[in-house]
């Protein structure tokens, strides 16, 4: 039996059944690509790039760290501020109001990173 998505569908027992196509998986990209994006302003190899730095994966963290260390001389003048404190002291809210505030006045929008699991 056709599905909606004109997907064959088993409907008795033992009827034979097709599964969709797996979605195709995302190229991988290479230091450079993730580096050149970065500059051009992609903000797809954007969040991917930060996704990448983010990682928690063994594998993600060399290319990572190659990532920033290529980025680092095109950071100009900007500065990176830490926020901690223990839980429900506030740092979300704060970082929220304080990333409002600066995309009201900067013309290049801040990247923000939050932990909210962090220890």
């Amino acid at each position: 039996m056709a599905g909606v998505d004109g997907v064959m569908t088993a409907s008795r027992p033992g009827q034979r059944r097709r599964f969709p196509p797996t979605t195709p998986r995302r190229k991988r990209l290479t230091v450079d690509e993730y580096v050149a994006g970065v500059l051009a302003s992609d903000r797809n190899i954007v969040a991917q790039a930060i996704t990448l730095v983010e990682s928690n994966a063994p594998a993600h963290f060399d290319m990572g760290q190659e990532v920033l260390r290529q980025l680092i001389p095109y950071t100009g003048n900007s500065i990176r501020v830490g926020i901690t404190g223990v839980p429900g002291a506030g740092k979300s809210t704060f970082i929220e109001a304080l990333g409002l505030y600066l995309c009201e006045r900067v013309t290049k929008s801040p990247c923000w990173r939050s932990t909210p699991a962090a220890p």
